[in-house]
């Protein structure tokens, strides 16, 4: 991957819901947290757009990332994870689910459950969250346990953001279970404006990630210093987003409904004073 292509995935991250506040972190906490960020960016990039056989690429990605634990990667996004890999000794474990979210995506695009969208965010979502308690030196059996939660709300946020985007990408993150109970049909996940039933399971399906969310409180209070700060920032990116949700009225077919900095920063001080 050249140097252009890692900077155009970093500009994409940074309006998600993990980003990176480099003044409030610390340049090298942030270059580390970019670091996993890049490759997060990348294997979603290689499962979601690339040209070509996108299985065989996302096996090259973890062929790279073998290179990358042995000093040996060539690829620029991989070889910025090398030192980190050494400093903070992270498993390579959450890297490998982070790829097999991608390798689901190509063979089931469509969720039936609850469940299995809550297991996808288990390879999708959660380990990013794993892999920022490493880098901060806090992953605790019981810390990874409230970052799994926090990470699949904020990952459930993003989908909700994005519902008809990636439907004519050809995913249906939205169960089949969920959208027949409310009377939501396929083609109304791609029309100019989302219909009362869909909106009715937006807000259905947005309480819950704001449940998840809720359980970040208590991860925010276990931590401390940039370890806290970081955190209690995803906390509050995520419940800002969800609030743009709502404000649009749960119509997020014209554009994913997206929350301020202002907006972004008032809930991530909510989050840290919850945790006090």
């Amino acid at each position: 991957m050249t140097a252009t292509a890692a900077h155009a995935i970093r500009a994409r991250a940074a309006g998600e819901n993990f980003s990176v506040a480099p003044l409030l972190l610390g340049r090298a906490t942030a270059a580390r947290l970019h670091a996993i960020y890049d490759f997060a960016r990348l294997v979603d990039e290689l499962g979601d757009s690339a040209e070509g056989d996108r299985l065989r690429l996302l096996d090259d990605a973890e062929a790279e990332l073998d290179r990358a634990f042995a000093g040996e990667a060539a690829a620029p996004v991989f070889r910025a994870l090398e030192p980190l890999i050494a400093d903070c000794s992270l498993p390579r474990g959450p890297f490998v689910r982070l790829i097999d979210a991608n390798r689901r995506d190509q063979l089931h695009p469509e969720l039936a459950t609850y469940e299995e969208l809550l297991d996808y965010c288990t390879l999708s979502a959660n380990p990013v969250g794993e892999l920022v308690l490493h880098v901060f030196g806090a992953a605790t059996p019981e810390r990874v346990a409230l970052s799994d939660s926090v990470c699949t709300g904020l990952q459930l946020v993003e989908h909700w953001q994005d519902v008809a985007e990636d439907a004519r990408n050809g995913r249906v993150y939205l169960p089949a279970e969920d959208r027949e109970r409310f009377g939501v049909e396929r083609e109304q996940l791609v029309a100019p404006h989302a219909s009362e039933r869909l909106r009715r399971l937006l807000a259905f399906e947005c309480d819950r990630a704001d449940e998840l969310l809720a359980a970040g409180s208590r991860l925010v209070a276990s931590l401390s210093g940039r370890a806290r700060l970081a955190v209690a920032g995803y906390v509050g990116g995520g419940r800002a987003n969800l609030a743009a949700i709502r404000r649009a009225g749960y119509d997020v077919l014209p554009g994913a409904p997206k929350a301020g900095k202002l907006a972004r920063a008032r809930q991530t001080l909510l989050a840290l004073r919850g945790a006090g």
